[in-house]
């Protein structure tokens, strides 16, 4: 691993954990008093294993995101690619304002079906510009998926 590589990846880390606190933050409003009174389907995971979870994605994105800046910022697929990172990381944070914080899991459904789209395009891009990049966005994929998936039964559950 490059010293450039190294730096960039340490620093989108820090960014995406940033994000993940600030949903933290924003999940802690909703679990006063809200959260645990819902209505949750059958294959809700415990509250423990979701920390854990976004704290392995985050990193995970965050060293897909150092990979594919430091193919150079100034070629016209890698600012592509990383602004799609930076807008689904946006909506990444929006969804635990919205679900936690505002208590508002429609609205939160229609973020992450978003987020999901998203992060599809994300990836298409930072394959472009880095496979093994790309491939480490796929557990966020698929996590998001479970997400949507919980979001929608807490909705309609509730």
């Amino acid at each position: 691993m490059t010293k450039k590589l190294f730096f960039r990846s340490s620093v989108a880390i820090g960014i995406c954990l940033l994000f993940g606190f600030m949903g933290v933050i924003a999940t802690q409003t909703g679990f006063e008093g809200w959260y645990p009174e819902l209505n949750k389907p059958w294959f809700n995971l415990p509250d423990s294993i979701f920390g854990p979870i976004l704290f392995l994605m985050y990193v995970l994105m965050g060293i897909a995101a150092g990979i594919v800046w430091s193919k150079g910022f100034y070629h016209k697929w890698v600012k592509t690619a990383l602004y799609h990172f930076g807008f689904q990381l946006l909506l990444s944070g929006a969804w635990f304002l919205l679900f936690f914080g505002l208590q508002q899991p429609l609205l939160a459904l229609l973020n992450i079906i978003a987020l999901f789209i998203l992060l599809l395009f994300t990836i298409k891009w930072f394959k472009v510009v880095n496979s093994t990049a790309a491939y480490l966005l796929l557990p966020y994929a698929i996590w998001v998926l479970f997400a949507i998936a919980l979001n929608f039964e807490i909705w309609r559950l509730n």
